[in-house]
């Protein structure tokens, strides 16, 4: 309860309105998945022009702005429904159901169309503990299940575990936001300095030479080095609301100055990672703070989840009948058809199986707890992306 009245505390009412307006998360999310089916039309269809294929591999920076999107949505949504009773199940039954259902049947899917043989990220190949571990979305957590048998899913795993220890976090910390970068501060440097030298020993001595690069690759994907980009989220979600102060500023730049000096003595490489995502959290704090919206961008964006998925199939079903032999508007021809044929899946899977989800999903809060009050949540929020 303690934790519910902090949320309460400082709020203003300029920052409750921008926070209120759904289009601006639907107009991020869409830019997110623009950026990230950028990245990957351009490894099958490179343009081969340096600068525009450079451009769109810029795109990979998309999953991040979704997590930044994610945890700012989340405590949007646990902030509008405060007073409701259990509402640390209800947001776990909601998220569950919002996530669940459509990416177990991307596991089956995928692992026909892609097969179980060794591959780049799963070097001895896929057995059932790979399958396992991402079917329970614990994945991430061991380096052969990354990417294993779903293309991509180690942002799925990334938000999981997020929503796992989300309702922890607020009701721990509520609107005090310089706890929340405190601990983004506290778990960059760990891993930084012990968890990523410590298991890329370990890791690699265990697959063997010649796969380092993938052991290295695969705990820069890990949750311990993206959770400090949810943590950042949410301490923007309150300078949003409650308003930007010079302690926020004097804290980050204590943040960029400690990474940078951890990142001189480990060599982990990971500097220039927290300054691209600090930099994102600007875009989306100005871009929330100025309400920009575009409605293409937001359409997508309401489908973000499901075109995450499926925009990896539609890239392989075309690679395979394309008929353009390369160049730029080989490029961009090949972008417009995947980001056409990703929408399109993703409107038949709302309705057969999202929309379904979330009826359920509104049933089961619906008999643990009182309504919930007219307009309390923007729409939008019910289509916030896992990916």
């Amino acid at each position: 309860m303690q934790g519910q009245a902090r949320l309460a505390a400082g709020r203003t009412d300029h920052g409750a309105a921008s926070l209120s307006r759904s289009h601006t998360l639907d107009f991020l999310r869409g830019l997110a998945i623009a950026g990230v089916m950028a990245i990957h039309v351009s490894q099958s269809f490179p343009s081969g022009i340096r600068a525009v294929d450079f451009t769109f591999i810029c795109g990979w920076v998309g999953v991040n702005l979704f997590y930044f999107v994610s945890a700012m949505t989340m405590c949007l949504m646990w902030t509008q429904r405060a007073s409701e009773t259990s509402p640390t199940r209800k947001f776990y039954i909601r998220r569950f159901l919002r996530i669940a259902p459509l990416f177990w049947l991307a596991i089956p899917f995928y692992l026909v169309v892609n097969g179980t043989g060794p591959s780049y990220n799963a070097p001895n190949g896929i057995g059932p503990h790979q399958v396992i571990l991402t079917a329970t979305f614990l994945h991430g957590f061991w380096p052969d299940s990354i990417n294993s048998v779903v293309p991509g899913d180690w942002s799925i795993a990334a938000e999981m575990t997020f929503y796992l220890v989300f309702p922890l976090l607020i009701t721990a910390f509520g609107s005090r936001r310089h706890l929340y970068l405190a601990l983004a501060i506290l778990l960059h440097l760990v891993n930084v300095c012990l968890f990523k030298p410590g298991a890329y020993a370990l890791f690699s001595a265990y697959y063997g030479p010649g796969n380092e690069a993938f052991v290295w690759n695969a705990l820069h994907l890990s949750f311990l080095n993206q959770l400090p980009i949810f943590l950042v989220g949410c301490a923007l979600f309150f300078s949003l609301r409650d308003g930007f102060a010079k302690s926020d500023a004097a804290i980050f730049a204590s943040f960029i100055a400690l990474s940078f000096i951890a990142d001189r003595a480990t060599g982990s490489h990971e500097f220039n990672y927290l300054m691209i995502n600090l930099v994102l959290g600007a875009l989306v704090f100005g871009c929330i703070r100025f309400s920009i919206r575009w409605s293409p961008l937001e359409a997508i964006g309401r489908n973000s989840y499901s075109m995450y998925l499926s925009h990896f199939a539609v890239i392989l079903g075309l690679h395979q009948i394309w008929p353009l032999r390369g160049g730029l508007v080989s490029l961009l021809a090949a972008y417009a058809v995947t980001a056409a044929l990703s929408y399109l899946v993703a409107r038949a899977t709302w309705h057969l199986v999202e929309r379904r989800a979330q009826d359920l999903a509104q049933r089961l809060t619906s008999s643990i707890a009182k309504p919930v009050r007219a307009g309390a949540m923007p729409r939008a929020s019910v289509h916030s992306a896992g990916a």
